[in-house]
């Protein structure tokens, strides 16, 4: 009886090894017949080089479940800021170096800006599925859907207080200076590629920016380069209320943080979303091709939803974390940054410097 166990154990491994492999086989339902190439050809390439914007320990469930939906493909996974990643690929690029095989940023314009010169082009199966401003020439696909959003000290800005629109947030500052002095904190234009990005798309879409600006920077802006210093900051007290910051890392961290409140504005909410492509010079073109069908994919969607607290560029994932649930908290205010030649416009030097000049001397810096 003992030989028996020992056997049928045996047999059961061998069963279970025969299904993954069987797994690992087959192409995501519903794709082209032939994407059964691109999945054995990443198998034999063995791992995918990701450079991204995405705190690591955001990704690490999505990370987790691609390698678990392919096994024998790793993720080199490499998170910096929105600078040191353009800094660092431009240079790579130039030199012939190695380099990342996927970009996947949360700075759209100069993940656009990199996707013009290095984006292999690639007609995702997962197109159909997803917004068509979201798309550029099938090369950089949007990946998120994330409002951007306010965040109050809760201890210390009171309900009735806390601001619905940026006009709002404007008044109360410039009318209560003392108890605001260097106590409202943003982006710092000139460091953060995502903060030069947000406030380029708040000229955009308030008439009367330089005013609004001005009139919250009134008391004295607080600015940095990294979201989790101006969440601590204001959770701490230290400062009391921010704005232009990334709603998903906002959300996330309120869940476990009683001192931070997160308001979205009714006027109108930036949705950012983080753009990937992949590299012309990809040396794992095939594993890339599968991290972002993944990416975009129902599963893929679902863990970074759920999972990650990234909310999703698809309407039919589980829960409300997409475009379908944000729609109905925030309705029209929703205004998508397009994936589009328009995040290139202020990427030229010299607009660059025009607009960090008069945003700083809007804001007093």
């Amino acid at each position: 009886m003992l030989r028996l166990s020992r056997l049928a154990a045996v047999c059961a491994a061998v069963f279970t090894t025969a299904v993954s492999g069987a797994a690992w086989a087959q192409a995501p339902e519903n794709y082209p017949a032939d994407y059964q190439k691109v999945v054995d050809a990443a198998k034999k390439e063995g791992k995918v080089v990701i450079y991204s914007t995405t705190d690591t320990k955001a990704a690490n469930p999505v990370i987790q479940d691609f390698e678990a939906l392919y096994p024998g493909v790793k993720v080199e996974y490499n998170d910096m800021n929105s600078t040191e990643l353009y800094s660092r690929y431009i240079s790579e690029q130039a030199s012939g170096g190695n380099s990342g095989d996927v970009v996947w940023s949360s700075s759209m314009d100069s993940a656009l800006k990199l996707a013009v010169d290095f984006a292999l082009t690639y007609k995702s199966p997962e197109i159909p599925n997803v917004p068509k401003w979201s798309v550029w020439k099938d090369a950089a696909y949007g990946t998120t859907y994330e409002p951007a959003a306010f965040i109050y000290n809760k201890r210390l800005i009171k309900p009735e207080e806390v601001p619905t629109t940026h006009t709002a947030l404007a008044k109360l500052v410039s009318g209560q200076t003392d108890r605001f002095k260097s106590k409202v904190t943003t982006y710092d234009v000139e460091k953060s590629a995502v903060g030069f990005m947000l406030a380029v798309q708040d000229s955009r879409n308030d008439p009367k920016y330089k005013e609004t600006l001005s009139d919250t920077a009134k008391a004295g802006l607080v600015v940095q380069s990294s979201t989790g210093t101006m969440m601590e900051r204001v959770s701490s007290g230290e400062n009391l209320i921010g704005y232009n910051i990334l709603g998903s890392y906002a959300e996330t961290r309120a869940k476990k943080d009683p001192g931070l409140g997160v308001a979205y504005p009714t006027d109108y909410a930036l949705v950012l979303s983080r753009v990937a492509f992949i590299s012309k010079t990809a040396k794992h073109k095939n594993a890339a091709k599968l991290w972002l069908d993944y990416l975009l994919s129902l599963r893929g969607q679902n863990v970074l939803a759920n999972k990650a607290d990234l909310a999703s560029i698809r309407s039919d994932i589980e829960g409300d974390n997409d475009v379908d649930g944000m729609t109905k908290k925030l309705g029209a205010a929703l205004k998508p940054i397009p994936v589009d030649e328009s995040l290139l416009e202020y990427l030229d030097q010299n607009k660059r410097l025009a607009f960090i000049k008069e945003w700083r001397a809007a804001a007093g810096k």
